[in-house]
């Protein structure tokens, strides 16, 4: 049996790194990376992961609207997705309790503790 796998769409090829690096160091993840939204759609109908950490601001296709076109494919519209970004402060993620208009966000520069416990959160709901 597989582990769980994550996939990762974020256009900074860095961050995307960093966050494979570190959440395969766990040992349950494999992760998945794409810095485009076109690649990341791909990668979520091929491979089916288990959950999607999705950036909001990319170039040429925002993350609402990968995530718009994955709710719509029979194939992916059960993959959660918690958004990655920078354009919501941490205050205005806690106060809403990391949900905002039914989405899961958690804002940049992220803590991996709390991005594991999320996950882990997440997946043991699915």
């Amino acid at each position: 049996m597989r582990g769980k796998v994550i996939l990762v769409i974020d256009d900074e090829e860095d961050f995307c790194r960093f966050i494979k690096k570190s959440i395969e160091s766990n040992g349950a993840f494999q992760v998945l990376t794409a810095t485009k939204g076109s690649e990341g759609m791909r990668l979520a109908k091929t491979q089916k992961p288990d959950i999607i950490l999705l950036d909001i601001i990319m170039p040429g296709m925002a993350g609402t609207e990968v995530a718009e076109e994955l709710s719509e494919d029979p194939l992916t519209a059960t993959i959660p997705i918690i958004y990655l970004t920078a354009i919501i402060s941490k205050e205005e993620i806690r106060k809403s309790g990391g949900v905002i208009c039914g989405r899961i966000f958690m804002a940049k520069p992220i803590v991996l503790n709390e991005l594991l416990n999320k996950i882990k959160t997440l997946l043991s709901h699915t």
